[in-house]
């Protein structure tokens, strides 16, 4: 008898698609030599995720109306969505410096050091933001958890992640032709493997993301994700998943964030520009790929979700003010 091959659930599917669009654009990265006391207070980012890996002692994180967490050597905490927090030696930390005021040039493709001898225990850390494009960010993916953390034993049981980020948090990392362009892909490769297992969590807790509970918004979910270049109507979704159309709506709305028509647009503007910017194939065959039918729509809603027309966007023109 064969072995049976793992059954993929449509959470799976779902889940995996917050791992696409995760194409970094650039990254700003440091390392921190802190002793006690100390605290700093980061900003909220835009379309910037940020990645704090314990390489020495220990801090806490924390964020408005948030338990604090102790992070330890060896963890890891991922803010996907770029989440103003509070970092420190204690959880009851009192002052701090703001982020801006020791790194004030954070710029991506570069780095930096930050130092700070409070005479107390020393922590080694390494952080870094790391940007991607804001357009090809799904609902879902703005949906998750202000901070997901891993533990040592967590990150251990992920190999390649671990000695990405031991590799990275070093101050001997090779410098040479196409660094910058390494680094940018070595971070990309560490966002994904460390949201992997995470994801893995959610998929077994799904209240922790409300979505995965709702058959009807999850399905519909994959279907955008996967059969985007169909010719699909709100009425013809709402059918699809056994759903009226007002009762879709309002569900999806509250538990994705944004419409579904919105939500179907973004994820065909995402694949357009996948497919403009990464591929040869003829632009007159792109509306038809991604579910439009006439190329002058394709053109309009091409126009207006990127500020840009679809000839621009593959020259790489920035548009004009």
């Amino acid at each position: 008898m064969e072995p049976m091959e793992p059954i993929q659930t449509e959470s799976d599917d779902l889940l995996s698609e917050l791992l696409k669009p995760l194409r970094l654009t650039g990254v700003f990265d440091s390392r921190w030599r802190v002793s006690a006391p100390w605290a700093i207070e980061g900003d909220a980012e835009q379309s910037c995720a940020i990645l704090h890996y314990i390489v020495q002692g220990g801090c806490w994180v924390s964020g408005e109306g948030q338990t604090p967490v102790e992070l330890r050597e060896g963890d890891l905490a991922v803010f996907p969505t770029g989440t103003a927090h509070r970092i420190a030696d204690r959880a009851d930390r009192g002052g701090g410096l703001r982020l801006g005021a020791v790194l004030p040039e954070r710029l991506p493709g570069t780095s930096g050091e930050l130092t700070i001898e409070g005479g107390g225990p020393e922590s080694r850390l390494l952080c870094a933001g790391l940007h991607y494009d804001a357009s090809a960010a799904t609902g879902l993916y703005s949906a998750l958890p202000w901070a997901l953390v891993l533990d040592r034993t967590q990150v251990d049981n992920e190999p390649l992640l671990r000695d990405t980020l031991r590799l990275l948090a070093s101050t001997q990392r090779p410098v040479g032709p196409g660094d910058r362009l390494i680094t940018l892909r070595a971070f990309e490769m560490a966002l994904v493997l460390a949201l992997r297992p995470l994801l893995r969590e959610i998929a077994d807790n799904p209240a922790s993301l409300p979505v995965l509970n709702h058959p009807g918004i999850s399905r519909a979910m994959v279907i955008i994700a996967t059969r985007f270049a169909e010719p699909w109507t709100i009425e013809s979704l709402a059918r699809e998943v056994g759903m009226s159309r007002s009762a879709f709506t309002a569900a999806f709305r509250e538990l994705v964030g944004e419409a579904p028509a919105r939500h179907l647009t973004g994820r065909r503007m995402q694949e357009a520009a996948r497919l403009l910017g990464e591929t040869s194939l003829p632009q007159s065959a792109v509306p038809q790929r991604v579910g439009y039918r006439s190329a002058v729509g394709f053109h309009l809603a091409f126009r207006k979700w990127f500020d840009r027309t679809p000839g621009e966007y593959r020259s790489g023109a920035v548009p004009a003010a």
